[in-house]
């Protein structure tokens, strides 16, 4: 069994989370750097925009990183977990927005454990440690880096210059974004069978469809606020309610309680604003279709406005440094490259789960260990492994195999992914 996890990939493991840790800090830094440019600049409007997204993506977070941690199905495995909650201090460590950085710390402690002892239950717990910690990542990047993107292009466009702070903010943003979307896709590889393994090129596949359908959409959005401010709220918030009623419609179900599964359902509207994402299992090839056509008369609609709006007071404003017209057929063709890439790989590179099974026995994980002086829960172990072993020759989609540590919403959001 030991060869299935090699020395390599417990150190690629190591230096995934300390790249992560890094962007992470590098984020905030130039989130603070941002902030101190627009009160130099006397942009008090921007200034206190841009601390609104900073602290409510980092509010919402900080909310999703608690709820899963009370929830009554969690047990915690390391030692930084066990003596956070031993002493209390779950709550404040939420509360002063420090949940990311408490499982930054966990990763770390559980892949540093993993690399010394090349033990499969620690590979199994990093699992679904890393996936929380990918998903709070992706919930953050659309919620703060995609309206910061918008914020800065529709500032560089307003004041007609290439501010420093602001083009840096961009690339920073646009990297937390491309690291987040790839970062969980690679995380979804941990639930395929090994003779189904997704290469590295479904990964670039993966994100430059994304990075295809999102460029538009955000300079799309960017283009409207600029020369409509007043206006970009009501279409965001009217848009964005319809997104939560249609995700509410699906009936998804990943949280445990329902005024989390709401909180989810606002999440999913906020990413749906700038990119499609599947959360419910079933046909998605209609949902699909509904919701590009949906969002591609709804850029096209911004372009619109925006050119109408740019013809009549032509007269004040200063001239664009590409052509509207070339700049409309950009990102309209941009668009339709973004779809195709996605056809191509969900044709070519995504794994279907009605397309693989596997035997549940290749995945039980060895037994307990004889002490858990690591720190690590040897009793839920035991637990798990007098479970009832399934026939042999039984075979089941990933999604319903036996994974020691993965819990509902972990299996929900592979089963969407996959489907």
């Amino acid at each position: 069994m030991e060869e299935s996890f090699p020395f390599h990939l417990m150190l690629a493991d190591i230096l995934f989370s300390l790249l992560s840790l890094v962007f992470f800090l590098v984020d905030v830094v130039l989130d603070l750097w941002a902030v101190a440019c627009l009160y130099e600049e006397q942009r008090y409007f921007s200034m206190g925009l841009l601390i609104f997204l900073l602290l409510s993506s980092s509010v919402l977070v900080q909310l999703f990183s608690w709820l899963w941690y009370s929830d009554s199905s969690v047990t915690l495995e390391t030692k930084v977990e066990k003596f956070i909650v031993r002493h209390g201090l779950l709550a404040p460590v939420h509360i002063f927005q420090l949940g990311v950085f408490l499982r930054f710390v966990v990763i770390m402690e559980i892949t540093i454990c993993r690399f010394k002892q090349r033990d499969l239950f620690l590979k199994g717990v990093t699992i679904y440690m890393k996936h929380d910690l990918s998903m709070l990542r992706l919930f953050e990047a659309f919620s703060e880096s995609a309206p910061q993107l918008v914020l800065m292009m529709a500032l560089i466009i307003e004041m007609q210059e290439m501010q420093s702070f602001a083009v840096i903010k961009i690339m920073g943003s646009l990297s937390i974004l491309t690291f987040s979307i790839l970062a969980y896709h690679c995380n979804m590889h941990a639930f395929v069978p090994e003779n189904f393994k997704m290469r590295w090129s479904s990964s670039v596949i993966y994100f430059l469809w994304n990075l295809f359908l999102i460029g538009p959409r955000v300079v799309s959005v960017s283009l409207f606020a600029s020369i409509l401010p007043c206006y970009i709220a009501a279409h965001f918030l009217s848009l964005w309610m319809l997104l939560v009623l249609w995700a509410w419609w699906q009936k998804t179900d990943f949280m445990e309680s329902k005024a989390g599964e709401w909180l989810y359902r606002a999440t999913v509207g906020l990413i749906w604003y700038f990119s499609w994402f599947n959360v419910v299992s079933g046909n998605m090839k209609l949902k699909g279709i509904i919701y590009h056509v949906v969002m591609g008369a709804d850029t096209m609609l911004l372009l619109g406005l925006w050119w109408w709006r740019r013809s009549e007071e032509s007269a004040r404003l200063s001239p664009l440094p590409i052509n509207p017209y070339l700049l409309t057929v950009m990102l309209m063709v941009i668009y339709v490259v973004g779809v195709a890439l996605k056809l191509i790989y969900y044709w070519k590179f995504h794994p279907n789960k009605s397309d693989f099974k596997m035997n549940v026995r290749d995945e039980k994980l060895p037994k307990k260990p004889e002490s858990d002086a690591e720190g690590y829960d040897a009793e839920r172990l035991e637990a798990d492994s007098s479970e009832t072993p399934e026939p042999e020759g039984t075979v089941l989609a990933p999604t319903q195999r036996i994974v020691r540590g993965i819990n509902k919403r972990i299996r929900t959001m592979a089963g969407n992914f996959y489907d």
